[in-house]
């Protein structure tokens, strides 16, 4: 295993995620995950990811029952606030109390605030819920060991974000791949990130799967460079480039996945530039996206004054697939109604200004469909009420 100093700990690059356990009958396979756990640990993995509604709130019960057999200064464990659900039920105190009771443990070696987006920036910034000055006092008190954040927002909300409270973090976690290197604008946040010090962990780095499973031509392209390594495995090796990585968190969901990763974690084995060379190639291969470049003529000319690039950015998204959708349902309903896709009036002013020749009343118009048959993000991302009290009680 290789591993990564921060701080004074030694992190294994790779990251155990218990987002996407092995399930049983509609529960968490619990002998199976204990089998994948042992595994890990056996070769070298010592971090451990999960939050507050993963697996429907069973996962830190879950991670905490099996951890509980292993010495806890061997492992490190991380959770995550989820003020991008809960803004009016519970208070931090009793969200981070009942916490530590599911997962047995008297503190967390890491713990994030939860999704920091473009909508949720209002909920950890508003000082009637205190959360952050709550969260800080407690790692004062060594209940938390260390404190940041993980984010799904724009590069701006990211920046935001980190002029409010970069100060007070000391790491973030994104999604980042090869395919959201520029898809989701990705190694701009990293590049931000880096230059404001912030250490990077990565979450998503074969996009819920889909980078693992490229297809017959991928695969060939792959093979004839190197022979017998896994799609998943040129993914992660692409993330070892990056020296402003930490901790790659993986959420695996079965033994063969495990043993993949830690095959390709075994020892330090990056890309060579000619691979990523033709993984970029790949990556836009895949993409079936609208061409732009965010030059911003047309937002000049619309008279609904929409950011007609960042609706083209998310539209894309949901182009790619359903993971990306829930990323562009999240960003779209943070936005105005009058700001929506679904505001356009059809002029067509911005398409007599696009250097890309990009039919953009028709796009917006495709767009506000495929919004409406997405998840709506306000539903499932709020907990309340007696359903918060239920989740909270598991």
């Amino acid at each position: 295993m290789i591993y990564r100093e921060f701080k004074g700990k030694s992190l294994s690059r790779l990251g155990f995620g218990l987002m996407r356990l092995p399930e049983k009958d509609g529960q968490i396979d619990e002998e199976l995950t204990e089998k994948m756990i042992a595994l890990a640990i056996e070769n070298g993995v010592n971090y451990f990811d999960t939050a507050f509604p993963y697996h429907g709130g069973m996962s830190e019960v879950v991670a905490g029952k099996i951890l509980a057999k292993y010495p806890r200064d061997s492992y490190y464990l991380a959770t995550k606030f989820p003020g991008h659900q809960i803004a009016d039920s519970y208070n931090a105190e009793e969200i981070f109390e009942t916490q530590l009771r599911k997962c047995g443990t008297d503190y967390f070696d890491f713990y994030l605030l939860h999704n920091v987006y473009e909508k949720s920036l209002e909920v950890y910034s508003d000082k009637r819920w205190g959360i952050i000055d709550y969260l800080k006092k407690q790692r004062e008190a060594g209940r938390i060991k260390h404190l940041g954040f993980s984010s799904h927002g724009r590069l701006d909300n990211l920046r935001e974000f980190l002029d409010l409270y970069g100060d007070d973090m000391e790491f973030c976690q994104i999604q980042l791949n090869y395919l959201d290197w520029t898809l989701q604008g990705a190694k701009e946040k990293y590049d931000l990130l880096c230059k404001r010090g912030i250490p990077v962990w990565v979450m998503e780095p074969v996009r819920g799967g889909r980078l693992a499973k490229l297809g017959e031509v991928p695969e060939k392209i792959f093979a004839s460079m190197r022979e017998g390594a896994s799609d998943a495995s040129f993914a992660m090796r692409f993330l070892q480039r990056l020296d402003g990585v930490g901790v790659v968190i993986s959420g695996m969901s079965s033994l063969e996945q495990v043993e993949d990763n830690l095959k390709t974690f075994a020892q330090a084995d990056p890309l060579t530039d000619a691979e990523t060379d033709k993984l970029f190639e790949i990556a836009e291969g895949m993409k079936n996206s609208l061409p732009c470049t965010a030059c911003r003529y047309c937002t000049e000319q619309c008279p609904m004054e929409l950011d007609i690039p960042t609706i083209i950015a998310a539209f894309n998204d949901v182009r790619f697939g359903l993971e990306g959708g829930l990323t562009a349902a999240m960003q779209m309903q943070a936005l105005p109604k009058d700001k929506l896709p679904s505001a356009c009036i059809g002029c067509g002013a911005c398409a007599a200004m696009c250097p890309q020749n990009i039919d953009i009343p028709a796009a917006m118009t495709e767009f506000s469909a495929a919004l409406e048959k997405l998840p709506d993000w306000e539903k499932i991302s709020k907990i309340r009420g007696e359903e918060a009290k239920q989740f909270l009680q598991k």
